[in-house]
Order: structure tokens, then sequence, then C-alpha cells
């Protein structure tokens, strides 16, 4: 399969999902606000959620799929079907146990993670309510997550791509049709989540079906794949999942500020995980099942250059995202969710986080690209080092922005702690030998930075002043930044062309 072809099908699906997911997200801001409901819920979702890219999506898969890569290529299929059954018969009983113990626990965890929820009664009551609706969503999304790594394993990326549609399709229903029907109203989105975990869930067991791969209950936690598999994924989801736990953390931080700053960082983010899904995600998904095919062929000329081609990538297309995200902050957050509650003043505080999240947007994609070239290769130590120092680092500028800056300094330490993530995994790559830079590189980030340059001026030029995106009505808001969305892509592209960049030059066959 050819991974650009690849990469545009995970895209295209991610795409749908994001869109949905703004949809999803502009209706609750039109229907909630931001405030102690909106608070609420986003906290009772994030810790389902930030366990679910910990272990579900991190750790989980980092650790899985090196394995099944390796007994696909080495055992056969009868040994990866065992080691399948195997580790979904753990899973399945270990996160059972984890959400038993969620919904009982369920004041604790909010008393830990959100403190300063406990000057409001009624809002801390509201969280724990909230949590326990939403947390079985972990043991759905972690099966989900399993039988995604089986079927990118075997380069079948369309359906795991599209399931997170249908998170979104049933959250949008419950905000839209069901609120109404609650008392209170945001206990609906609970349900909407909870539902969304069982429909993603129920769309993959066809497609496990037609690959054979169906797991059947089989408990052998002695099993040596199991072991294997275990002993990568507690390191790995510190190592992988960095960004996330300081997320989790600047929850506890916001919990203390001025009542919308949670919803505020939640927006911002929301915004700047479309790119770091749409290319971060899509990248780190075929990625790894080919580096991990590679290292099991023991071929570290097409390991090499298979983590440039992701570099490459990834440069030319967060580069622009990262710059458009900070320069149409205020188009972006306007046309999306200034309806309803979301007041102009909730537009400049979203705003001030988003473009504070802008500025490590490239870090971020840059580290779902540079991890996996070490846990392909089963090696966990080294980004576990680098993890640990960065959650030490990102901590610190929470300390030293925090006063000034309030929540839009929470956000520009997690970019600035992705930053220096992915600087060091890079140095470490290259340190040992495992990384080493094709040629070009010089001339394809010369031209690259000429592409940035006239995009960012048509942008900033275009744009007009951010007073008049608060006057604007929806369709106007709409027509305008399509035109910026679609002329800024354009300018980039062109500039490109003519610079030489063609799209046969990033072409590349998946290890089979």
């Amino acid at each position: 399969m050819n991974l650009l072809r690849a990469l545009a099908a995970v895209s295209s699906m991610t795409l749908l999902s994001r869109i949905l997911g703004f949809v999803r997200d502009a209706i609750i801001a039109r229907v909630f606000g931001a405030g102690m409901a909106t608070d609420a819920f986003f906290v009772a979702f994030k810790l389902p959620n930030l366990l679910r890219r910990l272990f579900a999506e991190g750790a989980f898969s980092q650790a899985f799929v090196p394995i099944l890569a390796e007994y696909k290529a080495r055992r056969g299929e009868d040994a990866t079907r065992l080691l399948v059954a195997r580790v979904a018969t753990m899973l399945f009983a270990a996160v059972t146990v984890v959400t038993a113990l969620g919904v009982l626990g369920a004041p604790l965890i909010i008393l830990v993670f959100a403190p300063g929820f406990t000057a409001t009664p009624d809002k801390f009551e509201l969280t724990v309510e909230l949590t326990r609706i939403v947390f079985p969503y972990i043991l759905f999304i972690s099966l989900v997550s399993l039988a995604g790594g089986v079927l990118n394993t075997f380069s079948r990326f369309m359906v795991p791509a599209f399931t997170p549609v249908l998170l979104n399709v049933a959250m949008i229903l419950a905000a839209a049709v069901a609120a109404p029907w609650f008392d209170p109203p945001i206990l609906a989105l609970g349900w909407g989540a909870f539902l969304g975990g069982i429909l993603q869930l129920s769309l993959q067991i066809p497609a496990l079906m037609r690959l054979g791969m169906l797991p059947r209950w089989n408990w052998a936690p002695r099993d040596e794949g199991m072991r294997r598999i275990l002993m990568l994924m507690a390191p790995a989801a510190l190592g992988v999942s960095v960004a996330q736990i300081s997320l989790l953390i600047n929850i506890l931080f916001a919990s203390f500020l001025d009542t919308g700053s949670v919803s505020w960082l939640y927006y911002a983010d929301r915004l700047m995980e479309f790119p770091a899904g749409l290319l971060g995600a899509a990248l780190g998904t075929i990625l790894l099942p080919s580096l991990a095919r590679h290292y099991a062929d023991n071929d570290t000329g097409q390991y090499s250059k298979l983590l440039d081609w992701g570099l490459r990538m990834t440069l030319l297309l967060a580069a622009p995202a990262a710059l458009a995200l900070g320069i149409l902050a205020v188009p972006l957050i306007a046309t999306l969710f200034f309806y309803g509650e979301f007041t102009a003043h909730d537009v400049q505080m979203t705003r001030l986080a988003l473009v504070a999240y802008s500025v490590g947007l490239l870090g971020l994609i840059l580290v779902k690209v540079l991890a996996p070239g070490f846990y392909a290769r089963q090696n966990i130590k080294t980004p576990v080092k680098i993890a640990l120092l960065t959650l030490l680092a990102t901590q610190a500028m929470n300390l030293a922005f925090i006063w000034h800056l309030k929540h839009a300094g929470l956000a520009l330490a997690i970019g600035l702690g992705a930053c220096l993530n992915a600087g060091i995994l890079y140095y470490k790559l290259r340190q040992l030998g495992i990384y080493q830079p094709q040629p070009g590189w010089r001339t394809f980030l010369g031209k690259l930075g000429l592409g940035l340059i006239a995009m960012g001026l048509f942008l900033w030029f275009a744009m007009t002043e951010e007073a008049r995106w608060l006057a604007y009505g929806f369709s106007q808001r709409i027509l305008h930044l399509g035109a910026l969305v679609a002329g800024g892509i354009l300018i980039y592209f062109a500039t490109l062309g003519l610079l030489g960049f063609r799209p046969a030059d990033f072409k590349r066959r998946a290890a089979e």
C-alpha cells in the first residue's frame, strides 16, 4: 500500500471526525455556553478521555502493535490470532476493574484532579455525577483501540479512522435533541459519550471477523507475548503521553482560576487537536506498523528512510497549520463558537489560549512521528527518560507562566514542553544512529520557509481587523473564513509547486 495514499485516507476520515467534532463543540457552546455546567462536563469527560490517550491509544497501542507485527512477520497467522485473543481477554478484565473503581471513586477523583471545584458544592456534585456516567467509556474505547491496532497492522486503516465519527454523532444528538429531557440538561452529554463508546466498538467487530481475528476468551496471563506487552506498556504510557499528563495537571491549575478557564482551555485545545489529530495521529498510525515490520526484518536502511519521510511530511503539513492557527485564532473561534451563551469575552479568552497552543503545535505532531522511532524497536528506556524531563520542565513553566498569563500560560507551557520533547527525541535518534537524514534537507527547509512566508502574509492582510469577526453574521464568517483557508492552501502549495515540489516526491510504500 502507498503510504501517501494511506495517509490521505486516514486523514480524510479523521477530517470528517474533526469536522463533526467542531459541530459538536459549536452546539455545546451554543446550548450550554462556558460556565459551571460545561466546566463540570469537560472535567468529567477529560478523565476517561485522558486514560484513553494514556493507555488505550497511547501505551497500549505503542506496546501492542510492534509485538503484533513481529508475530505476524515471524510466527504466522495462528500465533498472531492466539496473541490477539489473550491480549483482548486480559485487557477486558483489567479495564473492567479500572472502570468499576472509577465509578465508585468518582468523588475522590474529582477531589484530586479538580480540587478548586470543592468551593462550589453544586459544581462538585455535578462533576461527580457526570464522571460516573462517562467513566465506562474507557472500557469500550480500550477494546476499540485493540481492534484498531489489529486492523492497522494488517493495513486496514479506514475502519479505525472512521470510528471516532460515531462518538461525535452520538454527542451531537445528545446536545441538540436529548438535552431538554434531562435535569440538568448537561447530563445528556454524559450519556451521549456512553452511547458513542458502544457504537464505536460495534463498528469494529465485523472488520475483525472479516480478517479472522475476532478474539475469543483466552485467559493466559503468563503468555510470553502478553508479558512482553505488559513490560512495554507502563513506561510507554509516560513516554508517548506526557502532553496529556500535562493537560490533566492543567485542569488542576485551571480549577483555581476564573470560572470559564477550564472551558476556554478546552475549546482552544479542540482547535489545536484538529491538525494534531489530522496529521500527527494519522502519521503515527501508518508509520508504526511499517517501522515495526522493518525492525522485525532487520532493515535499518528502510527504517531510517521511513522516519525521514515522516519528518518531511510533518513539516510540510504541520508547519502551515501551526502558522494559520495562530493568525486565524479569532476568525476560527468566532465562526465555530461565538453563538448563544458563548460571549465576546469568551472569544478573547479562548484566543489567548489558542495562540499559546499554536506555538507548540509542530512539536506536538513531531512527537507522534519521532516516538514510534523508538517504540517500533521496543526501546522503552530512552523515551521514558525524555518524557520525565519534559514533564518536569512543563510543570516548571506552568508555575512560571500562570501568574501573569493565567490560563494562556498553561497552554504555552504545554506547547513549549512538546517542542522540548520532540527536540530531545530527534537528538537521541541521531545520536544512537537510528535515524540518518536523507540528502536535500537544506533545500527542502528553504523552500518550505518561502511557502510559509507567502501564506502567512496573505492570511494576515486578508483576515482584516479581528473586531469585524465579532460583528459578522454567521454566513459572513463562514464565507470569509472559507476564503481565507482556501486562499492560504492555494498560495502555500502554489508557491511550493513553483519551487519544484511534486506529490510524486513524497510517495512511499508500506512495509509488507
